[in-house]
């Protein structure tokens, strides 16, 4: 996904058949990305090899001897709160 100056209905497309994936890993680690994966801060290109789509389901896991169930960018969220108060 880009720019779309110059795109006009009825063009030829390609569909590649795979889902919008950006960069993970500790090469992202304090990076600041577009949406697309894209570094915007000024500090060179990122590893690229290991991606993880855009879309994706939130796993559950077991906390204090029950199953929590979170969903979207709130069990992202929460998550990342539990992990780093351990």
């Amino acid at each position: 996904m880009s720019a779309t100056d110059g795109l006009k209905k009825g063009m030829e497309v390609i569909d590649t058949g795979a889902p919008l994936s950006v960069p993970v890993g500790g090469a992202t680690l304090g990076r600041i990305f577009t949406v697309l994966g894209e570094p915007v801060d000024n500090l060179g290109l990122v590893d690229t090899r290991t991606t993880s789509p855009i879309h994706r389901s939130v796993l559950a896991f077991k906390l204090y001897g029950g199953v929590s169930v979170f969903g979207g960018v709130g069990g992202v969220l929460a998550k990342e709160m539990i992990f780093t108060w351990k």
